[in-house]
């Protein structure tokens, strides 16, 4: 039988894997768009970590939505919009590159909307 902590295991979870998808979504991006050798270029790189950042900070903690479906944007304006172009390149890709992380990607998106 789970116990007390097996709810919060699951938000902690989440927010490992909404930070594993930034990574893999900045990586697919970077790798077509300005670096292909693999490491990321400054821009990117420096998206990430914000991105991650605001993942750290996120006020709903492990019961985070995706971002897609807060109610709250948290990103200034410039990283908004810088994300929004990744995830715009890099989503469709995630289903041939990392389909498991996709799909729960998109269910997270799914939650959000609901409990909305």
């Amino acid at each position: 039988m789970p116990g007390p902590d097996c709810k919060e295991g699951e938000k902690k979870g989440r927010l490992e894997r909404a930070k594993k998808t930034i990574r893999f979504m900045v990586a697919l991006y970077c790798g077509k768009h300005h670096r292909p050798e693999g490491s990321l270029c400054d821009e990117c790189s420096h998206l990430l970590t914000y991105a991650l950042a605001r993942i750290d900070r996120c006020p709903y903690g492990g019961g985070k939505p995706a971002c897609s479906a807060c109610p709250i944007h948290c990103y200034r304006r410039r990283e908004q919009e810088e994300i929004r172009r990744v995830m715009r390149y890099a989503g469709p890709r995630m289903l041939l590159w990392h389909p498991v992380l996709a799909l729960l990607h998109l269910l997270d998106g799914v939650r959000g909307r609901r409990k909305g």
